[in-house]
Order: C-alpha cells, then structure tokens, then sequence
C-alpha cells in the first residue's frame, strides 16, 4: 500500500526536524487576499451587531412591560389610598354616633349667640 503526499499537511521529516517535535502540519491550500479579509470581517463585525441589537430590543421589550406594570400598581397605590380615606370618613361617623359618649350626651335647653 502507498500513500500519497498532499498539499494540505507537510511533514516535519521533510523539513530534517529531530525527535520529539510535530511531525505533521496544517497548510491550507485556499489562500485568501487583503480584500477577502476585509469582507469577512466586515462581516463577522454585521453579524455581531446583529446579535447585540437584538438583546438590546429584548431588554427594551422587557423595560417597556415592566414601565407599563408600575404604572398599574401606581394607579392601583392610589386608589388604595382614596378607598382608605373614604372608608375612614364612612366609619368615623359611625363611630362617633355609636360612641359612648355621644349616648350620654343631652340636648341643649337654650342656645344663645353673641351678636
């Protein structure tokens, strides 16, 4: 059985390398040019900002529902609020007629005013 020698890997031997060292090693066979380059990166570099805008508007998203829920529980805070004051203007009357002091107390004879 022969083996072939390929273009893509050139071994070490050939290049009178001593022991211990890597005997075999990768040569690519495309070579690309300066313009090939500056494609590729301009492109790795769209690519990454494609990515980067689209975690940007998922987080936007998220800030826009979250902004929408404290606005409910803004809203809902205040009319808590108002309900607590309602029911303490309801219930305090009710409290003062139904208070003992209010039982006991008579009504004037006489009522006089100064002029």
């Amino acid at each position: 059985m022969s083996y072939q020698r390929t273009q893509n890997f050139v071994s070490r031997r050939q290049q009178n390398w001593s022991r211990n060292q890597n005997t075999v090693a990768f040569a690519s066979t495309i070579k690309l040019g300066p313009v090939t380059h500056t494609v590729l990166i301009a492109l790795m570099i769209t690519v990454l900002g494609l990515i980067y805008l689209t975690q940007a508007t998922r987080a936007t998203g998220y800030d826009y529902a979250t902004q929408k829920i404290d606005k409910q529980i803004a809203e809902l805070n205040t009319e808590k609020s108002d309900l607590d004051i309602e029911n303490a203007r309801l219930t305090a009357l009710e409290t003062v007629k139904s208070s003992t002091v209010a039982t006991t107390m008579t009504a004037p004879v006489s009522i006089d005013y100064v002029q």
